[in-house]
């Protein structure tokens, strides 16, 4: 059948299971708009491009299915980049649709003209420009493959309005053939082998669990795996949830604001054996000094991965949940009890450095997190932004659900939470989404909240409000001899502002009040937004200074009652 070019992409959409997208319509996508209504896919209207991209980039990560947004042209695409680039760094399933003026007439600076493609070629798994209706079919079917398989990631499809609005026979391409793009799923059985062999003779061993573990659903095989060689779990940030972290053997996250146990252990480990993480600067710290006594196993998908911070006595490239099936059949019960004593002992130490252990002045933005963790008993989805919200969610809400956080852990992309939280609650109505923000990355897109009332998406807010950019400010304090210049912030009532959009505000200043507001917030039908109005200067421990062993923390002061 013949059909359009706008047509062709939603024929295309649907048959890839597309059910919503988000974007903004403008001059070069009118054309896509127009024929919208003939399909069954929800269109979700977003206030900023940037906040498409997050939510699109939410909704992957809550779903595990493909996150699309749309954008026009020129402002539309540039204001992709941001969420783009976010999604290409946590390797989240995301593809960008952009118009693209007429193909006549591009490389003139016709109106709102921009070389996205151009822009975005370093921060996309690939891109392209579709100038022709006769290969847009096999590009978007191209894209969906691309975003979706191997290491998940970005992939941009720019289609100029003459290629929308071009008729041509249309047939949806059941296969893609990319000579070039093989990824490897499957391990080296004899690399496995190997593996086991280690973690069979090792004394002190250790598992790091990175955000590969929850792309491959690989939840059941790695406890399968700890529990029967007894390895404690040390997470990323990005893999936190991929162990229940109730579990005994969970010991949270490491790194730059990990848990000083955990710390301790990846530094004392003699095999540590990394599942999908990238042993990024924030794990890790110096890469020179990081574990030094440890063998190290490094499991990942992209061999690209691998090598590339840390040295790696034994690479196994493939999917964690494949390589996890093939490793625990292989693994010997053990019993690593002084081990984990030793651990134990470490964390028991750090008890007494516990700010929810000690008596403390004003409204501690430590406890309102584990009053959440209690209200919600683990298992909300937990959407985080980024700066110290997001690190005391990391290290005061103890994940239940599998894959219960999305945040932005390479970027770093203030902003990111609340439309993130907007995808993951489209993608999955019926879980509890619960958004941690600061006031200053909530200001950065607080606009969204018109989408959630025009969407009817019941989204809980909790914002720690402390008046400043609050992680630049610690720094200041700890590193630049307390300038806090340009982190001091003027924020709005922002009860009183979510009443304006329509939705339900509410201020909390006593830590007698937090729980009652939790548990009203929780309980209301509609998206509640809670103003936290914490403690100004409190600060996130441990820190480990930049360029320091990983052990080398400045801990928490202990606090007497």
């Amino acid at each position: 059948m013949k059909l359009n070019g706008a047509q062709i992409l939603w024929e295309c959409l649907m048959r890839e299971g597309v059910d919503v997208f988000f974007g903004i319509t403008g001059g070069t996508v009118m054309p896509l708009y127009h024929e919208l209504s003939n399909y069954s896919i929800r269109s979700i209207t977003m206030r900023h491009e940037q906040a498409a991209a997050h939510a699109a980039d939410g909704y992957a990560r809550a779903t595990g299915k493909v996150g699309v947004c749309l954008a026009t042209s020129g402002p539309g695409a540039t204001n992709l980049v941001t969420g783009i680039a976010n999604a290409q760094m946590d390797s989240s399933s995301v593809v960008a649709i952009t118009g693209q003026v007429a193909s006549g007439v591009l490389g003139t600076d016709f109106f709102q003209e921009v070389d996205i493609t151009g822009i975005t070629m370093p921060i996309t798994k690939h891109n392209y420009l579709v100038t022709s209706v006769n290969d847009l079919a096999q590009a978007v079917r191209e894209a969906f493959h691309l975003a979706s398989t191997g290491r998940p990631g970005a992939v941009l499809l720019d289609i100029s309005k003459d290629a929308q609005q071009g008729v041509t026979e249309f047939a949806y391409p059941e296969s893609v053939n990319l000579p070039g793009y093989k990824p490897h799923v499957h391990g080296n059985a004899r690399q496995i082998r190997q593996a086991a062999e280690m973690i069979n003779h090792a004394h002190r061993p250790l598992v790091i669990a990175g955000r590969g573990v929850i792309i491959a659903n690989a939840f059941d095989e790695l406890l399968a795996l700890v529990e029967q060689a007894q390895l404690p779990v040390v997470t990323s940030l990005l893999g936190k949830s991929g162990l229940p972290e109730t579990h005994p053997l969970c010991l949270g996250m490491g790194g730059m604001h990990g848990e000083s146990y955990a710390n301790l252990a990846m530094q004392n480990a003699d095999l540590i054996i990394g599942i999908g993480s990238r042993f990024d600067d924030r794990l890790t710290s110096s890469a020179e000094t990081f574990a030094p006594n440890a063998k190290i196993i490094h499991v990942d998908i992209d061999p690209a991965e691998i090598g590339k911070r840390v040295r790696v006595d034994l690479p196994v490239v493939g999917d964690a949940r494949n390589v996890l099936r093939e490793l625990v059949k292989m693994v010997h019960k053990a019993d690593h009890t002084s081990w984990l004593e030793q651990i134990r002992e470490w964390r028991e130490e750090t008890r007494t450095h516990d700010i929810l252990q000690n008596e403390c002045d004003g409204l501690q933005p430590q406890y309102v997190i584990n009053q959440l963790w209690e209200v919600t008993k683990g298992h909300a989805l937990m959407v985080s932004d980024v700066g110290q919200n997001q690190m005391w969610e990391a290290q005061y809400y103890r994940h239940l659900r599998p894959g219960g956080l999305i945040t932005s852990g390479g970027l770093g992309t203030m902003g990111f939470g609340l439309p993130a939280a907007i995808g993951a609650a489209v993608g999955c109505p019926q879980e509890n989404v619960w958004l941690v923000a600061g006031d200053g990355g909530f200001q950065m897109t607080l606009q969204e909240m018109a989408t959630i009332m025009q969407e009817g998406i019941p989204i809980k807010m909790a914002i720690l409000n402390n008046g400043f950019l609050g992680m630049v400010r610690q720094w200041q304090e700890l590193f630049y001899q307390g300038n806090y210049t340009g982190t001091p912030i003027l924020g709005p009532d922002f009860a009183k502002l979510a009443e304006a959009y329509g939705v339900r505000g509410m201020t909390v200043v006593n830590s007698s009040d937090v729980r009652a507001a939790i548990e009203q917030a929780n309980a209301y039908p509609g998206p509640v937004l809670i103003d936290f109005r914490v403690e100004r200067e409190q600060n996130v421990f441990p820190i480990v200074p930049v360029g320091q062993p990983i052990d080398n923390m400045i801990r928490r002061p202990i606090r007497k009652a």
